[in-house]
C-alpha cells in the first residue's frame, strides 16, 4: 500500500507523505501485520523479508524486516521484536523502526483459541534533500547547473522521531484462522516542516485470514507419510486513510514446494482517474526444508504505471529452531500443529 511521495517546491510547508510498507508474502511477515501472532510457533524463530518495489523508477521502495519471537507456554504469552528499515526514491526518505511486541492466548473452546496483541515501535524518519533541484535552475534549454534561489533550498531537515502503538486480535482453530489489527494509535506527525504544520499519518485496520484444505497425497506410501499437501486460501484487506486495497489468492504446499497467486486490487472501486483499481498479479514459489523456509515472489504491476516500473521482487526466509526441553510435552507438540495461520 503506497503513495508516492510528493516534495512540495516552492511552497511555505513541505511535506514528505507516504503511507505504510506493504508485503506481497504477508503471511511470512505475521509479526509486522498483527502483534496477535507473536508466538505463533510455539518455538524460537527468525524471520526476514525483503522487497525492492518498482526497481526500474528512481522512486523505488526497498524495505526490510528482521524479527524473532518465542512463546512462554507457563504465562500463555509471545514475545518479539522486529526491526523495519525503508528506504524510497533511492534512500531520499528513510525510515528506521525497532519494535516489542506481545501477545496473550486464550482457550475459547475446544481447540478455538483467541490471542491479544500489542507493540510498541520507536521510529526515526529522516530525508536527504541534497541533490534536490528547483524550478529556477532550469531554461527552455534544460539544467543549468546554477545554484537556486528558492527559499527551501539549502534547508537542513531534522529527523522526526516518534513512538508509536499497534494492536490485534486473532481467532484460530486446526483449519482456519481470522485476525484483525489497527496501526498507528498515536496518529504521529511526519511534516519535514521547518515553519511547522502538521502531516498525521491515518490509522491502518487490516484484517486477515485463511483456511487449510488438506487435499489427498499424489503418491503414497511409507516415504511420503509426513509430505504435507494442502491448500491455503488467504486475504488481506487493508484501509489507511482514502487508501483500501485487497490481496486474495491461495499457496498449494506438497512438501518441500509451495506455488502461490494473489490478486492485488479492489475492482469494483474506481481510483481518483476513474480507473479500475488494479495493482498487481503476484506469484511466488517457496521451499520449506524442515525448520526452514524461503521464498522468492514477484509482483506483476497491472495498475496505469505498466509492467515498465520493474514490478517488486520479495524475498522472505524464516527458521524455526526447536522448542527448549521444558516446552516439548506432549500436549505443546499438538498444540503447535493447532495454529493453522500459514506457516510459510
Amino acid at each position: 500500500m503506497r503513495k508516492i511521495f510528493v516534495i512540495l517546491l516552492g511552497l511555505c510547508s513541505v511535506l514528505a507523505s507516504a503511507q505504510d510498507p506493504q508485503f506481497s508474502q504477508f503471511y511470512a511477515a505475521p509479526l509486522y501485520h498483527n502483534p496477535a501472532f507473536t508466538g505463533g510457533a510455539y518455538a524460537p524463530r527468525l524471520m526476514f523479508n525483503y522487497r525492492n518495489q518498482w526497481p526500474s523508477l528512481n522512486a523505488n521502495f526497498v524495505t526490510t524486516t528482521v524479527a524473532t519471537d518465542y512463546y512462554f507456554d507457563k504465562f500463555n504469552s509471545g514475545v518479539g521484536v522486529m526491526f523495519l528499515n525503508d528506504e524510497q526514491g533511492s534512500s531520499r526518505l528513510k525510515n528506521t523502526e525497532f519494535s516489542l511486541f506481545y501477545a496473550y492466548q486464550l482457550r475459547l473452546f475446544g481447540d478455538n483459541f483467541l490471542r491479544f496483541g500489542l507493540s510498541g515501535t520507536y521510529s526515526n524518519r529522516g530525508f536527504d534533500a541534497n541533490g534536490l533541484t528547483f524550478g529556477d535552475q532550469f531554461t527552455n534549454s534544460g539544467f543549468t547547473g546554477q545554484a537556486s534561489n528558492d527559499p527551501l533550498a539549502g534547508i537542513n531537515f531534522k529527523p522526526i522521531n516518534f513512538v508509536d502503538f499497534n494492536s490485534g486480535l486473532l481467532f484460530y482453530n486446526a483449519k482456519s484462522f481470522l485476525g484483525v489489527s489497527v496501526s498507528h494509535l498515536t496518529q504521529p506527525n511526519l511534516a519535514f516542516n521547518p515553519l511547522g504544520g502538521s502531516d498525521l499519518l491515518p490509522r491502518k485496520i487490516m484484517v486477515n485470514g485463511g483456511f487449510n484444505i488438506p487435499l489427498a497425497n499424489p503418491s503414497s506410501g511409507a516415504s511420503n507419510i509426513d509430505k504435507e499437501f494442502v491448500a491455503t486460501p488467504t486475504f488481506l484487506f487493508k484501509q489507511q486513510g482514502k487508501f483500501s486495497q485487497l490481496d486474495i489468492g491461495a499457496y498449494v504446499t506438497y512438501t518441500p514446494l509451495t506455488l502461490g497467486m494473489w490478486y492485488r486490487g479492489i475492482p469494483i472501486k474506481k481510483n481518483e482517474t476513474t480507473r479500475a483499481n488494479h495493482d498487481a498479479l503476484v506469484a511466488l514459489v517457496g521451499f520449506r526444508f524442515d525448520n526452514f523456509s524461503v521464498g522468492y515472489s514477484y509482483d506483476l504491476t497491472i495498475s496505469g504505471l505498466g509492467a515498465s516500473s520493474g514490478g517488486a521482487h520479495e524475498i522472505s526466509v524464516s527458521y524455526q529452531f526447536e522448542a527448549f526441553e521444558s516446552e516439548k510435552s506432549p500436549y505443546q507438540k499438538r498444540r503447535k500443529k493447532e495454529l493453522s495461520c500459514p506457516k510459510f
